[in-house]
């Protein structure tokens, strides 16, 4: 479903697991700050909405979007984290590069997914304008953040449940 038709924040507390036992890893992107820390501010509120305890959170900042999967393997690593929420933002610009970067974040955090068998969840913004990308950390779609933050601990349960 596309973002413009669907609010990012909007979600039933009462259709997502309690959070309370679980530990969380948030890496996110230095670069393009007003939209990244909206996105990090509001996973944050969320899991601690559903319960999570803020000493089972654990944020670190990497230079940009291409560092996210390093950061989140390393994360991964550790094998401290129930799931582990991925955030950036990407703007198309005047170049090829938006596709690259784009690709590459995609492709490393599915492989992580695979490889360390944990969720780690994308929460990266691929917009055409800031504006867009504004409007889906806070503005008019809601926040990423906020459906990051509930997809890790929906994932983290499902993981559980086959435990």
């Amino acid at each position: 479903m596309a973002t413009s038709l669907k609010n990012l924040s909007l979600y039933n507390p009462n259709d997502v697991p309690g959070a309370r036992q679980m530990k969380f890893g948030i890496v996110v992107a230095e670069w393009n700050p007003d939209i990244t820390f909206a996105l990090r501010d509001a996973a944050i509120n969320t899991l601690l909405r559903q319960g999570a305890s803020r000493n089972n959170i654990v944020v670190k900042h990497v230079p940009g979007s291409f560092e996210l999967t390093l950061g989140a393997k390393w994360m991964a690593e550790t094998q401290e984290f129930d799931a582990v929420i991925c955030l950036g933002c990407v703007i198309q610009g005047e170049t090829r590069h938006f596709d690259f970067i784009c690709q590459s974040v995609t492709q490393g955090i599915t492989k992580l997914n695979l490889d360390y068998s944990i969720p780690v969840v994308f929460g990266v913004l691929t917009t055409n304008s800031v504006e867009q990308a504004k409007d889906r950390a806070g503005g008019k779609h809601g926040n990423k953040g906020d459906e990051a933050a509930v997809t890790a601990i929906k994932m983290a349960a499902l993981k559980k449940e086959f435990e």
